[in-house]
């Protein structure tokens, strides 16, 4: 069973997600929230597998909240209980809102408008309680087309270790993964099965001590292993 948090000020939209979400097998809603504040409470309390957090919320914002819940994943009212943070789903209403980036950053596991269809909102709350990133290929080039136009200074801090650890194939894969390429994309160009780029992925992941897809993504950039305009 995945158990899902709603944080969004807007009553209609996290009752009518939470409803909606309530009446799929195999989900249920651990909670609703009106501010950032109150989705960190509640998530500390409910231990949901995924968090379906908006960007703009009065008190604490969708970023910070998202912030505090990934940032440190034993920090909760229990001290013996040290379980992964929930997995969070950012909620906009603007394709790739300007805080969207910085949720990606901070740990988020993707983002979905709030216009998408219901079929695609409970798609993506199984995606991302299955582990991965809601970060379809044309997703991700949108969200490199963003980078391109940032100022290149760096970011404050670092995403994860050096990518040093990887091998000059796992480096490869990872620029392609940043490109905005699928597994079988990666698997076509280079010539490998789609099974063997999974397998890759995996590694990439576990070597710089990555969440998911999604942040992999966003420190293929901040390392210089990707020059945005390539």
């Amino acid at each position: 069973m995945i158990s899902c948090l709603i944080a969004d000020d807007q009553a209609m939209v996290r009752e009518g997600f939470g409803a909606l979400l309530a009446a799929q097998p195999g989900i249920a809603v651990a909670g609703l929230a009106a501010d950032g504040a109150e989705a960190v409470r509640l998530a500390r309390q409910t231990r949901p597998d995924v968090v379906l957090m908006d960007v703009r919320m009065p008190v604490l914002d969708g970023l910070q909240a998202a912030r505090e819940l990934l940032s440190d994943p034993s920090d909760h009212s229990d001290p013996g209980d040290h379980r992964d943070a929930p997995r969070v789903l950012m909620l906009t209403t603007f394709d790739l809102d300007e805080y969207v980036y910085e949720a990606l950053r901070a740990g988020a596991s993707g983002f979905l408008l709030k216009d998408a269809p219901a079929a695609e909102l409970v798609h993506a709350v199984r995606v991302v309680a299955a582990g991965d990133a809601l970060l379809a290929p044309s997703v991700t080039r949108r969200l490199i087309a963003d980078f391109t136009k940032r100022p290149r200074a760096r970011a404050s801090g670092p995403v994860g270790p050096p990518h040093s650890p990887l091998t000059p194939r796992e480096e490869e894969v990872l620029a392609l993964i940043a490109r905005g390429m699928s597994n079988a994309e990666i698997s076509d160009t280079l010539v490998i099965a789609e099974q063997t780029t999974k397998t890759h992925v995996g590694r990439i992941l576990m070597k710089l001590q990555l969440r998911d897809r999604a942040q992999a993504v966003v420190f293929a950039y901040e390392s210089g292993l990707v020059t945005p305009g390539e």
